[in-house]
């Protein structure tokens, strides 16, 4: 390894810490700025034990900036970078993936030290023991103590930038910048460091890991002159090549050691700007957003945008568990989709080039296979501006990919998961007219994403009507065939439904034909969706409990419902509601065999179901077509109570970018979208005696539930402005009417108030 070294000496400047009266002022205003808001009911360490994968570090709400603790340790429990059972922190850094399964980011890492400091072996590196007694936090902000050194770490954001401030010991001080240190998939490929002036640093991290050819540029600014920088460098190499076994350069990795001489209670604060396109569009950035040291300021910043996004939803209950759950939920599925764009509108594109974004904001990290269920939903109410620009991404990402997003992030297709969902999201905008996107190029780019015949198997599901297990796909990892039907079904009538309003009989035919493509797949003999091989065979030997390749992430039961939008016709196939009810039941009723050989994703489970992974989220809601909305309410309420709860272990399964949450959010209101292009919402349980959706065209929809407790989870009545309603579900345009909706609530089922 080849090292070099560079030390700037600098003159020391006296820095005025913060100390004293004006230390305690500091934390009066911190203190005074969350009580009494929604900000003091989000517990962001919801999720950070057991399998939610979620992150307890500062973000604004969709923000770049994820600025959070990590661990320093690799493993699937440690994909955020942080897990609450673990005891150290190795740095801060400025980029993380809210409850996923990909283990990838952890970009512009810092550590605050004193010397001499602890170094383990790699992966830990330089660290710190900590414990949760001296760690807290609260939406837009996290504290912590970093025992080893006495040091007290805040964090705060703004969207493009991440603001910590050090509380230092009397000592000699050092803050280290890591651009080679990576963990789980992630690999730094190529990184530099520059100094500007005596409280600037520049530079970048480039990397490969599930997001391919990543470029993360930073600009740093110190409200304290170093007295010394040490810039040390070594050579990054390929891997060996299969051949000649030889390897070769490919980057340079970067490390820097900023020194300090800290006097008690002294606090040194760093705010750092990222960019996707350049060093340059890093310093903009900070000077817009961060143009002074003023850690409060932007703290307060954070808390007032978390306010005004929470305060769009208002409830009322007497449980303050309750309260915390619903708003952490809010909050979580508001750290995604993410803005990825500088504040003059420049992104790096999915062709990997540096784009312009003209009249709006780019954005990046859609994790569709989850989200497209009901977190984007929930944004056509909360944020449609934002829904706006996300359909802008994803037609640019079309122009510029030759086909919709999958799972992208930082301008990368990952190719994670299946299915074409960022359609639905696009439909759904349409169908609810939201923005003012390009209609035509967003049904061209849908259809044009729809009929990639060499993409996944669409050919053979064109030619077909389904996905053969037996013929192998270059982009698929995983076979999940039987999946990649039922998906592509849906979508297909996304599309169809848009281009049917839009006139376009022909596209619409088209593609209303291709969503019965469902039915392909059911094999009556076993009353499952069942894979088919080219020839047209139905695979054998079956057990629909199995978690084969040809299922995603589930097994034959969970999957059996993935025809949202043709639920009349899924009751048909089975043979009516009767049968359909069985089954139904069943789901919740037959237990699994063998608990010890569930796979990672299945958790939460209740019988087959299982709340911990997506395509399960929507079947509670089917009892409601079959006249049976009592097991709906005791089903939502058991999840709701059960498998949601005010720990760190608190998820029963990922929160993938939100979609768990955003599920809660809808249930703890009363209504989930089964059929998210449908504009209808399936009537389940509500849980708070008074809430109101503060909608953007200044209407409140509100939500009464008389009488309403643990107990009394099912529905007596329910009447839309006054008058009974007369079906199982309500629709956006109620919604958005401003309506009234009022449940009486009683211990026992009651009546089925709607036809049949």
């Amino acid at each position: 390894m080849q090292i070099k070294e560079a030390i700037y000496t600098m003159k020391y400047m006296k820095y005025l810490a913060c100390t004293g009266l004006l230390g305690i002022l500091a934390c009066a205003s911190q203190k005074d700025s969350a009580e009494g808001s929604y900000v003091k009911a989000v517990n962001p360490f919801i999720g950070t034990d057991f399998t939610g994968n979620t992150y307890p570090g500062a973000q604004s709400p969709f923000g770049m900036v994820q600025l959070s603790p990590d661990n320093g340790l690799p493993g699937w429990d440690r994909i955020s970078g942080y897990f609450y059972p673990d005891s150290t922190i190795s740095g801060f850094s400025h980029t993380h993936l809210s409850g996923t399964g990909a283990g990838d980011l952890y970009d512009i890492s810092f550590m605050p030290v004193t010397l001499p400091y602890h170094e383990a072996e790699a992966p830990l590196g330089i660290y710190s023991k900590f414990s949760h007694q001296n760690e807290q936090a609260h939406a837009g902000y996290y504290k912590v103590k970093l025992t080893d050194y006495n040091i007290d770490v805040e964090l705060t954001a703004t969207p493009r930038c991440g603001i910590q401030r050090y509380t230092f010991p009397e000592a000699q001080s050092a803050i280290f910048l890591d651009l080679k240190k990576a963990m789980n998939w992630d690999a730094t490929t190529d990184s530099y460091i520059e100094v500007v002036d005596s409280v600037t640093v520049r530079g970048y991290r480039f990397s490969e890991g599930w997001a391919r050819g990543q470029r993360v540029y930073f600009e740093t600014r110190f409200s304290k002159p170093f007295q010394a920088v040490h810039i040390d460098s070594s050579a990054i190499q390929s891997s060996a090549d299969s051949i000649t076994k030889m390897t070769k350069r490919i980057g340079t990795a970067f490390k820097a050691r900023f020194d300090f001489k800290t006097s008690t209670g002294e606090q040194v604060t760093l705010s750092t700007a990222l960019s996707g396109v350049s060093m340059d569009g890093a310093s903009r950035n900070l000077k817009a957003e961060v143009p002074t040291d003023d850690f409060d300021h932007y703290l307060n910043q954070a808390e007032n945008s978390w306010n005004n996004e929470l305060g769009k939803i208002a409830i009322q209950t007497a449980d303050k568990e309750t309260r915390v759950k619903f708003y952490t939920a809010l909050y979580h599925s508001m750290l995604a989709p993410t803005i990825f764009g500088d504040v003059d509108g420049a992104y790096f594109g999915a062709d990997r080039k540096v784009h312009q974004a003209e009249g709006w904001t780019n954005y990046s990290t859609f994790s569709l296979w989850d989200t497209y269920r009901a977190s984007h939903p929930l944004f056509t109410y909360l944020d449609p501006n934002r829904v706006n620009d996300m359909v802008k991404s994803f037609i640019a990402f079309y122009e510029q990919h030759g086909r919709l997003p999958v799972w992208n992030i930082y301008g990368s297709e990952t190719d994670m998961m299946i299915g074409n969902h960022a359609i639905p999201v696009i439909v759904d905008a349409y169908l609810k007219g939201i923005g003012d996107f390009d209609v035509n190029k967003a049904l061209e780019a849908c259809v044009a994403t729809a009929n990639i015949d060499s993409y996944r198997g669409i050919g053979l599901y064109k030619k077909l009507g389904y996905v053969p297990y037996d013929v192998l796909d270059k982009y698929n990892a995983e076979n999940w065939s039987l999946s990649r039907t039922l998906e592509y079904a849906f979508d297909d009538h996304c599309i169809a439904v848009m281009a049917d309003k839009m006139g376009n009989k022909a596209v619409a035919n088209t593609f209303f034909a291709r969503a019965k493509n469902y039915k392909n797949v059911y094999n009556p003999a076993t009353s499952f969706m069942q894979p088919r091989d080219s020839h047209g065979a139905f695979v054998t030997p079956f057990d629909p409990e199995e978690y084969s390749a040809h299922i995603c992430e589930s097994n034959a039961w969970q999957y059996f419902w993935s025809v949202q939008h043709d639920i009349p016709g899924l009751i048909d196939l089975v043979g009516g509601n009767e049968r359909f009810g069985q089954k139904l039941d069943s789901m919740f009723t037959f237990h699994p065999s063998d608990t010890s050989k569930l796979p990672i994703f299945s958790t939460g489970m209740i019988g087959q179901y299982a709340h911990g992974n997506e395509p399960s989220h929507h079947a509670i809601y089917l009892f409601n077509a079959i006249g049976q909305p009592w097991k709906t309410q005791q089903y939502a309420a058991e999840v709701m109570e059960k498998l949601y709860l005010n720990n760190p272990s608190g998820l029963s399964g990922n929160d993938d970018c939100g979609q768990m949450s955003a599920w809660y959010v809808f249930s703890a209101l009363g209504f989930y979208p089964v059929d998210p292009v449908s504009g209808r919402y399936e009537i389940g349980t509500p849980l708070f005696e008074h809430s109101e959706f503060k909608l953007a065209n200044g209407k409140k929809f509100t939500i009464k539930a008389d009488h309403v407790n643990k107990t009394n989870i099912y529905i007596q009545s329910v009447t839309l402005d006054g008058k009974p309603l007369e079906t199982s579900y309500i629709t956006h345009e109620q919604i958005m009417s401003g309506a009234t909706l009022v449940f009486q609530m009683g211990s026992k089922p009651g009546p089925v108030w709607y036809r049949k």
